[in-house]
This record gives C-alpha cells, sequence and structure tokens, in this order.
C-alpha cells in the first residue's frame, strides 16, 4: 500500500490529471501538517457537517476513537457505526450471506436521515465498499465521500478487478498470510467462510507506526470478517455514473502503507481529489489522528 515517489515518477501517470493532484502532495503534507499543529481544530466557516465513519474489515466502530472526538470538539455529528457481526454489533459472521448483510447497519442508518440531512461518508479499507454502495443508494444524502486508504471501485472499475488484484498478490511472495486464520463455516473441503487477522499480521503489515496500546486494543477487539463468493460480490457491488457517479470522491493515502495495489486503484479510477497523510500506516485513524482530523474538517468546509 505504499504510495511515495514511484506514484511521482510513474511515466503513466504524467499525462494524466492525476499527475497534476499528486504533484500537489508535498503542500497538501505541508497544509495538514500545520493544521495538526493547532489546538484548536475548529472549522473556520461552512457550518457543522455530519461524518459517518465505517470500519474496515475485522474491526469495529472502536477504532475512530481518536478521530471522533476532535470532529466533535470542532462542532460536527460524528457517526462511527459497527457493520454487522462488527464491534459491539450482535450478529454473528455466519449468519451474513452477502455484502447487503454486512453494510446493513450502514443502508438503515442512510435511510433513516432526513430529506434534507446531508452527510460526509468516510470508509477505511473495506469500509470503501460501503460507502460506494450507499453512494448508489442514496447519492442526495450524501456531500463528499471519503476513501482512506479504502477499496474505491468505479462505474469502469468494478470490485471484481480490485479484488482479483488483491488476489494475485496475495498469491505472490510478496503478501504472507502469517497467522491471519480462514474459518471454513462449511467444511474444509468448501471456500472459506470468514477471517481473522493475527497479532503478528496485524503488527507487521497494518499497525506498525501506530502505537502499541492501539495494535493491543486491536488483538482483543477484532472480529472475523465474513467471506463472500465472486457471484455476490458482482450481483451487490454496482456502481454507476448516474448515481455513484454525482458523488465527490476524496482519496487519502498512508504514505508508510505498503500496498501498490492502491497506486494502482488511483491510476485506473482517479478520484475528485487525492491527499498524502505523511507517517501513517494502514491505520491512519490511528497512526495520525490529528492529521485525518484535519484533512476531514478541509473537506467538510469544501464540500456542502
Amino acid at each position: 500500500m505504499l504510495l511515495k515517489s514511484p506514484l511521482l515518477n510513474s511515466p503513466s501517470l504524467k499525462t494524466t490529471t492525476t499527475q497534476k493532484r499528486v504533484s500537489n502532495f508535498r503542500s497538501e503534507r505541508s497544509s495538514s501538517k500545520n493544521l495538526a499543529c493547532k489546538n484548536n481544530l475548529k472549522c473556520d466557516s461552512g457550518g457543522q457537517r455530519h461524518f459517518v465513519l465505517i470500519h474496515g474489515a475485522c474491526h469495529g466502530a472502536w477504532c475512530w476513537y481518536k478521530v471522533s472526538p476532535l470532529l466533535k470538539s470542532a462542532g460536527h455529528n460524528v457517526s462511527a457505526l459497527d457493520m454487522a457481526a462488527s464491534g459491539v454489533n450482535p450478529r454473528k459472521v455466519e449468519d451474513l450471506r452477502s455484502f447487503s448483510d454486512y453494510f446493513e447497519p450502514l443502508m438503515e442508518f442512510m435511510a433513516n436521515l432526513s430529506a434534507e440531512e446531508r452527510v460526509i461518508l468516510v470508509g477505511h479499507s473495506m469500509g470503501g465498499i460501503g460507502i460506494s454502495m450507499a453512494m448508489e443508494k442514496f447519492t442526495e444524502k450524501i456531500s463528499a465521500a471519503v476513501f482512506a486508504a479504502a477499496s474505491m471501485p468505479g462505474s469502469d472499475f468494478p470490485y471484481q478487478t480490485i479484488a482479483a488484484k488483491y488476489a494475485e498478490r496475495s498469491k505472490s511472495s510478496k503478501s504472507k498470510p502469517m497467522d491471519t486464520k480462514l474459518i471454513f463455516g462449511n467444511g474444509p473441503n468448501n471456500p472459506p467462510t470468514a477471517i481473522v487477522l493475527g497479532p503478528n499480521q496485524m503488527a507487521t503489515n497494518l499497525y506498525h507506526f501506530s502505537p502499541p496500546q492501539d495494535l493491543e486494543l486491536a488483538t482483543l477487539l477484532v472480529r472475523p470478517f465474513p467471506v463472500f463468493s465472486n457471484e455476490v460480490a458482482e450481483n451487490e457491488i454496482v456502481v454507476t455514473k448516474e448515481r455513484h457517479g454525482l458523488v465527490p470522491r476524496i482519496f487519502i493515502i498512508c504514505d508508510e502503507e505498503n500496498d501498490e495495489e492502491q497506486r494502482w486503484m488511483v491510476l485506473n479510477n482517479p478520484p475528485h481529489e487525492l491527499k498524502i497523510i505523511s507517517g501513517s500506516d494502514h491505520m491512519v485513524m490511528l497512526s495520525k489522528p490529528q492529521e485525518l482530523a484535519s484533512y476531514l474538517l478541509e473537506i467538510g468546509q469544501k464540500y456542502v
């Protein structure tokens, strides 16, 4: 998930508008650092916003515990949601049969918003799939969608393409499962039904710039994440230019994350804005909460 100098030097970027956005990374990094150094993160203008925070695989709403109070102290509403069978959600992973089941808490939340309210969706990692589905279904209720080191499908860039790319890496020597465990709920002769991250995997690839206390917290709180078939994904994760494409997309890159696939994803499905956070691992909300909150406040001022 590393997007450093190779992205800046990539020949394929020089003929795209993405290159222009990437050229602003250094100035954006400086801006974020200056904002984060301030004790008061209140927005200067733009009024109150409502941020909806969606966690990634195996995690829960608990992983936003540093960012949520920063946004709230700036005068904004924050809703950090547990997806099904995640965090303190009571459902069990073996009861989930589809992405719709897993992301049901988000969809119910969006459906219950008033017709006049607009929110800023923030999806981390696998949470990017959930906010993409919400963008398609609740377009009019979303001011902007923030993909924090997240899967980001598009109308011409389906989730199956992203999943295939990650599957290709998982088969290579570059990616080792370490102590991550597969769960075979339908028996050992059938495909796995869930996956749960192991402590060593998290320490090495996800939390390597985060405080050790946060890694310890994660080892206590992670829960299995459901694994669905390609057929389920193809039928459920459908986004269109006419709906999903109307919502501004902002992608946040964590510069100390070792994920070349994110570079490939951004190149093939350019967002409206690209931002970078220095010194951040995959768990940016834990390794760099002030910087992430600063960017979210900037986004909140810009997209109404």
